[in-house]
């Protein structure tokens, strides 16, 4: 796992990138992005809503393939509810799955639930350490502008 400093839209169709997540559906079936890169995916892509919805009603809170070099990575299962750091977990597995099986050679992630979720990234990195090789770039990503912490 490398650690970065940059935005993270400057690396768009250079690698995959994560946005960060939740489980939130609304009753018009669509995916609530509350804040961070999730805000800014939106507003680049504003279907994407729409498309996560539709993911998030038919197989739950996981890591999602988008289309647009985009991959989901959930973090809380609601737009209301604190980051889980099980949830962190498992998304880097899936996440690592993901990479493996289509043959990714770069993903950019942002430090997940550590922006507008409040996690520290000193406790989160270890529950990624293991599961991201040299292909996973993490960087941190707050209204559009990457923060150095």
């Amino acid at each position: 796992m490398r650690e970065i400093i940059g935005d993270l839209w400057d690396f768009s169709g250079e690698g995959i990138l994560c946005i960060t997540t939740n489980g939130h559906v609304t009753r018009k079936g669509e995916a609530v992005f509350g804040r961070g890169c999730a805000r800014q995916a939106q507003e680049r892509f504003p279907d994407l809503r729409a498309r996560l919805g539709a993911l998030l009603s038919a197989g739950g809170n996981h890591v999602y393939l988008l289309g647009d070099g985009l991959v989901t990575f959930p973090v809380e299962e609601s737009p209301w509810a604190a980051p889980d750091m099980r949830l962190i977990r498992r998304s880097g597995q899936e996440l690592r799955v993901m990479a493996d099986r289509e043959g990714w050679g770069r993903i950019i992630v942002p430090r997940p639930g550590c922006g507008g979720g409040g996690l520290v990234w000193q406790e989160v990195r270890p529950l990624l350490a293991d599961l991201f090789d040299e292909r996973f770039s993490v960087i941190s990503c707050i209204a559009g502008r990457t923060i150095f912490s």
